[in-house]
């Protein structure tokens, strides 16, 4: 068969962890006749989740695509993982996808990451089916969790299908539509008399289908409004039309364990959801702004990378979706993202974490390549012919830091090239060396998250690391003016050596500075000799009198001295300005300073008061409040020393509904009592080093 765009559909799966993405997979993967048995992630023998980090947590880790024949049509199914410490991967699928299937648990209902990502495809306008996974189970209810997705979600829902018996006596669907219902034995459904105790139920679920569909054709409307019937092909017509514009959303029911409702699903997502030729993609614009355009096979080859991962054997493979033109195997494209040219190889369709090769991949497809050098997530490769630049994915900000250390000694390179190679695979973890800390700092999008990449820089690279928090980089300031002496005077038998300077030290505002000011008249101390002077008060400013922290927002002013014609020398004036310095430093009253952070935490308005409540006890300053939609917005300042692990306290305190972003934003004062235990601190960590 030869595929046309057409007859493509790319869906990403998306819910909660652990409502059953992975499980319908397996059974999608089963029903498409693609694998012999039914994968388990409760055994740990799932076709789907094969990282070993994957196995061990029983959850999804990593986006995979598997491309699905189904009834002459390709299926390019994209699960994703389901806690919020992997959004990145999840924004990722959505971004390739011209729909989603959305899976409810039967008997938890709406829970926390179902409200987010329901939020993300109203933002981005996509099509979606819900599934109302585990009937099967116990607690499941049906009815409770349709009237709960048309209060909180959306009315635009409406059911398509009820369920044949519930939680243990759960054996079927019936269709609304056709009102016929369908019993599922022996791996095979068979049609079955509609019970009675279903009849009024599926009456009243069929009227909100209907109405769901009317509302949006002004023909249908009519028709229903003086009450001429309207047929099931009309219906159907019309509800295709309704749920590709984004006006209705079909809600489907099975298990995906026992294998029920998953046949229905793969007819739906063909019958019902768009094609790529009814998608469309954003291109940015030279002056930086985003139009849309239609995915367009006439044009010349171009395609968006939405996923890399690297591999110290097989090397980076990239994930890729062709947006026009047909992309052939030893292509040259230029990477517009990175103005440079990359020969991609040879080609294949994704299937889980193997491949199929192919020589071409059609508009609206997706591929992969491998030993790709210059590939990155988000970028756009085109022939030179049609430029274009495909907007970026847009990932959250890594907030959750940690400092790494190798357990072995030399592992240094090893571990610096393990955190290279996993940066560019994943654009929510960002690694750097602190240099005034000197520590190796981690970020990512929560403890789990980091967990999983330090397991996985041991696995594929080799190298063990232990954990500490990120030190702050306090520093250090005078708030009184003085003036001192600093004098060096040593001799040797030889010639001996002499440096003498008075400075005056005085505070700047703060984020002032540093300042010098030569105010010698004639020749206390010769023009050669002043740098020098300068030089050693530098030297004694990167530590500071009380904790060993920089010394800044300071004028010194350089005002008398003296010095010998013999035993003067550019090193006994550096030596005497450093003197000078950490003598007038200790005298000037020193404070310490702290880094002070700027945080916007955006909040549904019911934790406002929590959230206000522990902000403050961190010695935030709240500075503004907002709403925004249905979430408040909190603007404060707060030390960088309260909010090191703010992401799971903030977590805990919205039940995952919050988030927050946050920037440097000054350096101010430590209260005294907090001061004294941090300069005790440092002392111990200075007299450990020193023994």
């Amino acid at each position: 068969m030869k595929l046309e765009t057409g007859k493509i559909r790319n869906v990403v799966l998306l819910s909660h962890g652990g409502v059953g993405k992975t499980s319908l997979t397996d059974a999608i993967l089963f029903n498409a006749k693609l694998v012999d048995r039914l994968g388990s992630v409760d055994i740990g023998n799932s076709n789907v989740d094969s990282e070993p980090e994957e196995i061990k947590r029983k959850t999804t880790i990593m986006l995979k695509v598997f491309p699905i024949p189904w009834k002459e049509y390709k299926i390019n199914i994209i699960d994703t993982p389901g806690y919020s410490d992997f959004i990145g991967d999840v924004l990722s699928g959505i971004k390739v996808a011209e729909s989603a299937v959305m899976l409810i648990c039967a008997s938890s209902g709406i829970q926390v990451n179902t409200e987010i990502l329901w939020d993300i495809l109203e933002e981005q306008e996509k099509p979606r089916i819900i599934f109302l996974n585990r009937i099967d189970r116990e607690g499941a209810n049906f009815f409770k969790v349709y009237n709960d997705l048309r209060e909180r979600l959306s009315n635009k829902i409406f059911a398509l299908q009820l369920p044949l018996g519930e939680q243990a006596n759960f054996s079927g669907i019936i269709d609304i539509l056709s009102k016929k219902a369908y019993k599922f034995t022996s791996g095979n459904y068979q049609e079955v008399l509609l019970p009675e105790e279903y009849e009024d139920r599926v009456e009243e679920l069929r009227e909100h289908l209907i109405e769901a569909v009317v509302e949006n054709d002004d023909e249908l409307l009519q028709k229903y409004l003086e009450g001429e019937n309207i047929s099931d092909e009309e219906i159907l017509k019309g509800m295709r039309t309704a749920i590709k514009e984004g006006k209705a959303f079909p809600l489907l029911c099975g298990s995906a364990i026992k294998n029920i409702g998953v046949h229905q699903l793969l007819d739906a997502i063909k019958d019902l959801l768009p094609s790529p030729e009814e998608g469309k993609v954003e291109i940015l614009t030279d002056d930086g702004a985003i139009t849309l355009a239609k995915l367009d096979p006439s044009k010349p080859p171009s395609i968006f990378v939405f996923k890399t991962t690297a591999d110290p054997f097989v090397g980076k493979l990239a994930l890729f979706k062709v947006h026009t033109g047909i992309l052939k195997s030893d292509s040259t494209l230029l990477n517009i993202t990175k103005g440079v040219e990359e020969k991609l190889g040879h080609l294949a369709f994704p299937k889980g974490k193997a491949q199929e090769p192919t020589g071409e991949i059609i508009t609206g497809d997706i591929g992969v390549v491998a030993k790709v050098q210059s590939l990155g997530t988000s970028d756009t490769l085109c022939d030179k012919s049609y430029p274009v630049k495909y907007v970026p994915i847009k990932f959250p900000q890594p907030l959750y830091s940690v400092a790494v250390i190798p357990k072995s000694k030399g592992d240094e390179e090893k571990l610096s090239n393990a955190l290279s190679r996993l940066q560019e695979e994943d654009p929510t973890f960002i690694s750097y060396y602190n240099t005034e800390t000197h520590q190796t700092i981690v970020s990512g999008l929560g403890d789990l998250h980091i967990e999983v990449i330090l397991e996985r820089i041991k696995r594929k690279f080799g190298v063990e690391v232990d954990t500490e928090l990120p030190k702050i980089p306090y520093r250090e300031t005078i708030t009184t003016k003085v003036k001192v002496q600093g004098k060096y005077k040593r001799q040797t038998g030889g010639r001996g050596q002499y440096g003498d300077c008075w400075i005056e030290i005085e505070p700047l505002p703060r984020g002032g500075g540093y300042e010098f000011v030569d105010k010698i008249f004639g020749g206390a101390i010769p023009q050669n000799y002043r740098p020098s002077v300068e030089k050693g008060i530098k030297e004694a400013m990167e530590e500071g009198v009380l904790a060993g922290y920089p010394l800044v927002d300071i004028r010194v002013t350089l005002v008398d001295g003296s010095y010998h014609p013999v035993d003067s020398s550019d090193m006994a004036f550096k030596i005497a300005g450093s003197m000078a310095l950490k003598k007038g430093a200790a005298e000037a009253n020193p404070v310490l300073l702290e880094p002070i952070m700027y945080i916007e935490v955006t909040v549904p308005e019911e934790f406002m008061g929590d959230c206000i409540a522990d902000l403050n006890s961190k010695r935030a300053k709240i500075i503004g409040m907002e709403a925004q939609g249905k979430y408040q917005v909190i603007k404060a300042h707060v030390p960088m020393a309260e909010i090191l692990r703010y992401s799971i306290d903030l977590k805990s305190i919205t039940q995952g509904r919050g988030k927050y972003k946050v920037e440097f934003s000054h350096y101010d004062v430590v209260p005294s009592k907090i001061a004294e235990e941090i300069i005790a601190n440092s002392k111990k960590e200075k007299e450990k080093e020193e023994a």
